[in-house]
């Protein structure tokens, strides 16, 4: 028998409060804190489950970085045609454009960074069905 696990993405940054409030709008979730007011997770959203974590030493990551590979990001898919509405909500909420060229196709992909630098992609996503047939 396995034992029930979550995962949980988290990042840090230096005001958690503020990049959960983002999340929470951007992805449609609530905020949740505990006693531990450098600890704030965002959940609801269909599965959304993400934990925002102070770090008094933080420094945004650097994205391109051209002498080594991208740490991780989250990758935030929506529907084939909600790209530019997501775009917008995005960028309303503080979220800054990194490399947003306009694919307008199912495999359109824009990238941004949150408000502490963190980068993220908007992506179409595109049943198996279709992706074969392109």
């Amino acid at each position: 028998m396995s034992v029930s696990k979550t995962s949980i993405l988290v990042l840090d940054c230096a005001e958690p409060v503020e990049l959960a409030e983002f999340y929470a709008k951007l992805l449609g979730g609530e905020i949740r804190t505990a006693c531990d007011p450098d600890f704030v997770e965002v959940v609801g959203g269909d599965g959304v489950h993400l934990a925002i974590r102070r770090d008094h030493g933080y420094a945004p990551p650097s994205w391109p970085r051209p002498d080594d590979s991208q740490q991780a990001h989250l990758r935030i898919v929506v529907a084939y045609g909600d790209m530019d509405a997501a775009e917008r909500e995005a960028i309303t909420l503080g979220a800054m454009p990194v490399d947003t060229k306009d694919n307008n196709g199912r495999r359109d992909e824009r990238v941004y960074a949150d408000p502490a630098g963190h980068s993220f992609t908007l992506a179409v996503w595109a049943e198996r069905s279709e992706q074969e047939g392109a």
